[in-house]
């Protein structure tokens, strides 16, 4: 069995992702095996299964050290999820056109995550606009036991027909369906419910796939590590950082499962931060505060206090 240290480099780069977003594992890790690396789809997919159930419950020990996972909502999404991703390979298996199938499924998943990082998109430029932060108190959440499962089993069965989404489409449903769960909250409870259905995903990839273990174990050199480093980054930053890299990622998947090639997809992603830059640097001038003198800058920094006078 020989070590790839180019795998390892790029599993770390995807293990940060997930750690920091709970998402992307599969709409990233699978399509890098298989362009970069010359690795066929079914090992690739295979492989990255058996991997991730090393590498996710690495991430959701720490948030759940850190107390940003909401157990019974997990719980609830399980009891959905686990039994439709079972379903949805048995579905996948008696489908007889299977190829064609699959790609239908990606392409209505990428439609679904595009809008979804559209309308993540929205909705944190409302909340800044209006001083708002999402940031409930995830134990006190009030959790709808029937919706939980509903989402459970929406995202259950798409990873068992398509081996992905279980990052991605969830977190998505859960930022619609609670809305007050801050970002760390939302990552913790995603890679959380995701390990029992990433291994429900993995048993069938090692009784029906094609696991090539040198590639597996050198998906969890580099994820493993990485993985713990954007946890423990996500349970602790800020809602306002840890969202827009939310919806960076989502809306990388989105372009994936639609059929974007990896080129353009480069350029696409490179074209997106560039103007995400230029709108923050629009928006935030933080060059106007070097040209303003320290008196101006220490009196706009000071709270304005009015004095009430005495009668004359």
């Amino acid at each position: 069995m020989q070590i790839n240290p180019y795998i390892v480099l790029g599993s770390a780069v995807v293990g940060f992702l997930v750690g920091l977003t709970g998402a992307g594992g599969g709409a990233l890790m699978t399509p890098m095996l298989m362009l970069l690396f010359g690795i066929k789809p079914s090992t690739a997919i295979s492989s990255d299964l058996v991997a991730a159930v090393v590498m996710r419950p690495v991430g959701a020990f720490v948030h759940l050290k850190k107390g940003t996972v909401n157990l019974r909502l997990v719980g609830w999404m399980v009891l959905g999820s686990v039994p439709m991703a079972f379903l949805g390979a048995y579905l996948l298996h008696l489908l007889g056109n299977a190829k064609s199938a699959e790609k239908t499924i990606q392409i209505v998943l990428g439609t679904a995550l595009l809008l979804g990082a559209a309308a993540m998109l929205l909705r944190y430029a409302v909340d800044r606009r209006n001083g708002h932060e999402r940031q409930g108190v995830v134990h006190d959440l009030q959790v709808r036991p029937f919706l939980s499962v509903v989402i459970g089993m929406v995202g259950g069965l798409i990873v068992g027909v398509t081996s992905v989404g279980s990052g991605s489409l969830m977190i998505v449903l859960l930022l619609f369906a609670y809305p007050m769960l801050g970002a760390n909250q939302l990552v913790g409870t995603d890679l959380t419910q995701a390990v029992p259905l990433t291994l429900a995903a993995a048993l069938g990839a090692l009784a029906f796939g094609h696991v090539e273990f040198a590639v597996t174990t050198s998906l969890i050199i580099g994820s493993v590590p990485a993985v713990l480093v954007g946890s423990f980054l996500s349970s602790r930053a800020p809602d306002r950082y840890i969202r827009p890299a939310i919806t960076f990622v989502i809306f990388a998947s989105g372009l994936k499962y639609v059929g974007v090639g990896t080129t353009a997809l480069g350029w696409i992603l490179c074209a997106t931060l560039l103007g995400i830059g230029a709108i923050w640097l629009t928006y935030a001038r933080p060059w106007q505060k070097d040209l303003l003198p320290p008196e101006t800058v220490a009196t706009i920094a000071r709270p304005t206090v009015t004095e009430s006078k005495g009668p004359p």
